[in-house]
């Protein structure tokens, strides 16, 4: 057997050590669940290779999730004056990124943890209900839905995506959101919750920055220097919301 088909029969293993109630996943994402050593005592992933690869791929902006359609509402702040120059830029950014790894992260964290659809089902029905702001809310589905396609074409030997995809056909559809979506793929080929956290983050600025070379707020030289300079901020913010969240996160009539 080769190191690929080793990789991924241990990615569909630990999918399948994960397949737990949708209780255990909403109590998890709402911070009902405090003793998370009852999702982690598997094995330890294994970095390999490998999965460096695939973490890359999902990164890469010539994966197709449309995710540089969004400019997390930069170029609105552009027009209304709010962002002008590298200062307010990154500014910007920083909220921007704080306001995702608050809302995001946890959703990420879940769907890490338990990679299958029914709990894919309530946390992407739970998110829904928190995004009242409809821009963000249109810009979520947009990117899930892309990446949800994208996904189920690319990664076939993961069975669990093309039944996701099949829901988001029925009569009554789903569209998918892009956090808790993300972090079921991950968790799908293995990548931990930390590093699948990051890479949201890592997306979500990279998006950002790209909206700013486009809109000539910055030039890409700028761009990339400013990317390294927010890195550190970015880090802590990981370090701040990637435990899940504390107890009363929602309210209970929102999970039940």
């Amino acid at each position: 057997m080769t190191t690929e088909q080793n990789s991924t029969n241990a990615a569909v293993s630990r999918a399948e050590d994960h397949n737990l109630s949708r209780e255990c996943a909403l109590k998890l994402v709402t911070g009902f669940l405090t003793d998370v050593s009852v999702i982690t005592d598997g094995p330890p992933i294994v970095q390999s290779g490998s999965m460096d690869w695939t973490t890359w791929q999902l990164l890469d902006s010539l994966f197709p999730t449309g995710g540089f359609a969004h400019s997390y509402g930069l170029e609105t702040a552009y027009q209304g004056g709010l962002v002008s120059d590298c200062a307010s830029l990154e500014r910007f950014a920083v909220n921007s990124l704080q306001n995702s790894a608050g809302l995001s992260l946890p959703f990420v964290f879940a769907g890490n943890k338990f990679p299958n659809t029914e709990c894919w089902l309530e946390l992407n029905k739970i998110l829904h209900a928190m995004l009242t702001n409809h821009v963000a809310r249109k810009a979520s589905l947009t990117q899930g839905s892309a990446l949800l396609r994208t996904a189920s074409t690319v990664f076939t030997e993961f069975p669990e995506l093309k039944k996701m995809r099949a829901c988001s056909y029925a009569p009554t559809a789903t569209t998918p959101h892009h956090a808790p979506l993300f972090g079921v793929l991950c968790g799908l080929l293995g990548v931990d919750a930390v590093t699948a956290q990051r890479s949201y983050l890592f997306m979500g600025l990279r998006d950002i920055l790209s909206a700013a070379t486009r809109l000539n707020i910055t030039g890409p030289l700028e761009a990339a220097k400013l990317q390294h300079q927010i890195a550190g901020v970015t880090e802590t913010l990981l370090t701040s919301f990637s435990s899940p969240p504390s107890k009363g996160f929602l309210l209970d009539g929102h999970y039940s």
